[in-house]
């Protein structure tokens, strides 16, 4: 297969600088690192072409005869293995700065990795819708959840009652290998996860046979949840410890669990208070009334006075919702709304007629009377 174009490969121009072409072939050898790609084969084969292209558009003469004659001015000096790539660039190694410690991840340079221990689980997410009257008083819910746990079987272990996990013979139970390497450099030990052991340092000859030798099952579980008073839409929750359990006895993850609050008939919420709307009728509004108005723990009484406006806000202290940290309480705000009556018996509209007529508010003069007013301002 013909070989691509080496700026193609560095995703850079023609006339990108040295440092451009430095920066491109970090990212990339970072990116396409075997040990991070699932398709380790595909991944080696990627970063030769890089490295190639790198070793040739980094040199100025060799840059200037790619430019001329294109591939065929290197024809039979490609990279043939790893050990290649490495033996060309570990005599310059130090010139690309933090490339040192991509190399150290390819070839196994630096600190050995040590054996894979105790992991912390992770965390598990949980949805609960509440009514409003359970997000202002508090209340205890169950939730049920699929996690992965602890094999109970075998505690964990993933060995077979009566027999526990021996250490690794290719390994040594150190869960990774060392070898040595002569390059330009001199020799170079390399490290590698034991592929035996899979970097646990640890063998099961005799598998659990509910978890399969894993040492964890998935189950599904209730929780009781106490949810505190003044939860509100969004709010999370941490219950502590249970989430899944951690990997080669690693602590337990946590989980969280996020809060919805189904709206009500009634009351709408505003931070702490909530608000409610009474519908009053004319007469109420006019000539004053006790009423009765619902709170979220029964009713309560307000006394409305003559001469109420359609829109007064008549408050009810400390009848609103709990504060979420313990302390305080909102308010209730009932909103009166004056209710115009739509059908009226003909004794009624008389009456109505003749309180507009005794308070100089004719119906039938109202409107004309405003015009009137409009028409002698503009004509003067």
């Amino acid at each position: 297969m013909a070989k691509r174009d080496y700026y193609e490969v560095l995703g850079v121009s023609r006339d990108a600088s040295q440092e451009e072409v430095k920066k491109a072939f970090r990212n990339l050898a970072r990116q396409y690192h075997p040990d991070a790609n699932p398709n380790k084969e595909e991944a080696e084969a990627k970063f030769k072409e890089i490295a190639e292209a790198y070793e040739v558009l980094s040199d100025p003469e060799k840059r200037a005869n790619y430019d001329r004659f294109g591939h065929s001015a290197f024809d039979g000096q490609g990279f043939t293995n790893f050990e290649d790539i490495f033996s060309r660039f570990g005599g310059f190694r130090h010139d690309f700065g933090g490339l040192g410690d991509i190399f150290d991840m390819f070839f196994g340079g630096g600190s050995p990795r040590q054996r894979r221990g105790p992991e912390r689980g992770a965390d598990i997410r949980a949805d609960l819708e509440i009514s409003f009257k359970e997000a202002a008083f508090g209340v205890e819910k169950e939730v049920k959840i699929p996690r992965v746990e602890n094999c109970g079987t075998c505690n964990g272990s993933g060995a077979a009652p009566g027999s526990k996990p021996q250490p690794c013979v290719v390994c040594a139970g150190a869960g990774q290998i060392q070898f040595t390497q002569n390059t330009l450099l001199g020799r170079v030990i390399q490290t590698r996860p034991c592929e035996r052991c899979r970097g646990s340092g640890k063998i099961i000859e005799k598998p659990c046979a509910t978890c399969h030798g894993t040492g964890q099952v998935r189950r599904t579980r209730r929780i009781h949840v106490k949810i505190p008073a003044g939860v509100d839409n969004g709010t999370r929750l941490r219950v502590s410890g249970e989430g899944e359990a951690g990997p080669y006895g690693g602590p337990t993850g946590d989980l969280y669990v996020y809060i919805s609050v189904h709206p009500h008939r009634i009351f709408t919420r505003e931070g702490n208070d909530i608000i409610c709307e009474i519908p009053l009728s004319f007469a109420q509004a006019a000539l004053g009334d006790e009423i009765e108005v619902p709170t979220l723990e029964g009713t309560a009484k307000i006394r409305i006075p003559e001469g109420t406006q359609h829109g007064t806000v008549f408050q009810l202290r400390n009848q609103g919702i709990h504060s979420l940290n313990g302390y305080g309480r909102g308010d209730q705000h009932v909103i009166v709304k004056v209710v115009t009556p739509t059908k009226l018996t003909e004794q009624q509209k008389q009456l109505l007629r003749e309180l507009a007529r005794l308070s100089g508010e004719s119906p039938s003069g109202v409107e004309k009377g405003f015009f009137g007013k409009m028409r002698d301002a503009f004509t003067g």
